[in-house]
C-alpha cells in the first residue's frame, strides 16, 4: 500500500477520545534482580512510562507525573516474561488525569497470564507556557483502546 492511499484513510483521535492504552515489553536480563524477577525500579518505570503515553494520548497536550499513588507489587514477573501495561483514565480534575496501569505477566510457553502489578499515577497536563493546563472531561460510557 502505498503512502496516498493510507492519507484517505487516516483518523484525527480528538482530545479525550482515547481513554486506554496498551504496550507491550520484554523482560529482558538487564531489568531484572539477582533473582530473576522483573527489578521493581523498572517496573515502576514502565509502568510511569504507560501512564504518560496514557494521559498524552487522552489530552493531546505536553504532560507531567504529579504523583504516583500506591502500587502493588502482586507476584514476581520472571525474566523472559512478557509484560502487558494497560493504562486507563479513571480521572480528570481541572489539570490533572489520574491513570490506573496493570501490568500483566505472560509466560512464552505455557500461556499462563497474570496481574503482577498494579498502581495509579497522577498527570498533569501543561499548556505552551509551561503552566498546568485544562483537559477534557472524562465521559466514561465505553472504552476506547487505540
Amino acid at each position: 500500500m502505498n503512502r496516498e492511499s493510507l492519507d484517505h484513510h487516516s483518523v484525527k483521535l480528538e482530545p479525550g477520545l482515547v481513554i486506554e492504552t496498551r504496550q507491550i515489553e520484554m523482560v529482558f536480563p538487564e531489568v531484572t534482580n539477582h533473582y530473576g524477577t522483573l527489578f521493581a525500579g523498572d517496573a515502576l518505570s514502565f509502568m510511569a512510562k504507560s501512564a504518560f503515553i496514557a494521559a498524552s494520548r487522552y489530552s493531546r497536550k505536553k504532560v507531567v507525573a504529579a504523583k504516583s499513588e500506591q502500587v502493588d507489587f502482586r507476584v514476581p514477573v520472571r525474566q523472559g516474561n512478557l509484560i502487558e501495561l494497560i493504562s486507563r483514565v479513571v480521572s480528570v480534575g481541572n489539570s490533572s488525569m489520574t491513570i490506573e496501569v496493570e501490568l500483566y505477566a505472560e509466560d512464552f510457553l505455557s500461556g499462563e497470564r497474570y496481574l503482577g502489578t498494579k498502581g495509579k499515577f497522577v498527570m498533569v497536563a501543561l499548556g505552551e507556557d509551561g503552566r498546568p493546563t485544562k483537559v477534557p472531561t472524562l465521559i466514561q460510557k465505553e472504552i476506547n483502546t487505540l
